[in-house]
């Protein structure tokens, strides 16, 4: 029988079960240049509706999730400012170096960096650890989480996969706001 969706077919859990044996791990990271400290995709199997299936996860820290719930905001207030926004998209020249942003660029980078540290100062946003699973996902379950952990590390990874696996998984419902570390700007 085939399946329409490649991350429910036996054969393909049957493939990344036999990857994790060998492994030793609960996961499969996803090689992705986007994998950061702050930011993991991988795969895990797990169940759903009684049936195993092969979770696409995308784990990152309470301090990237804030960061990019902050970036988002500054971003809708910027387009409301700048009739003529659009996302700032940084460009190479033929030798690998930046080009110079147009001045309104410019001003609208300096008006989201304003944004952003209002915001922080304010403490306006506030996240909180969840899970969300999309079953609507292109291959098995999608699930995005946030935790707050300083990094995602195998060791993160691995325990997120087992108690998820097992039902154990415990949230924190604590908000939580964070500001830009000095270093970073």
């Amino acid at each position: 029988m085939p399946f329409t969706n490649p991350g429910f077919d036996p054969n393909n859990i049957e493939n990344l079960k036999s990857e994790l044996k060998k492994s030793g791990k609960n996961f499969k990271i996803i090689p992705d240049e986007e994998n950061s400290d702050e930011f993991v995709n991988f795969y895990f199997i797990g169940m759903h509706e009684g049936r195993e299936v092969i979770y696409d996860a995308a784990l990152y820290t309470l301090r990237l999730h804030h960061a990019s719930e902050v970036y988002e905001l500054a971003e809708h207030e910027a387009a409301k400012k700048f009739p003529n926004f659009k996302s700032i998209s940084y460009e190479e020249d033929e030798n690998g170096n930046m080009k110079p942003l147009t001045s309104e660029e410019e001003e609208i980078g300096w008006f989201i960096t304003e944004i952003i540290m209002e915001i922080e100062e304010e403490e306006s946003v506030k996240v909180q650890e969840f899970v969300d699973i999309d079953t609507n996902h292109d291959f098995g379950i999608g699930l995005d989480a946030a935790l707050n952990v300083e990094t995602i590390s195998e060791k993160v990874i691995s325990k997120f996969v087992q108690e998820f696996n097992e039902d154990t998984l415990t949230l924190d419902d604590t908000l939580y706001a964070f500001q830009t570390e000095e270093d970073e700007i």
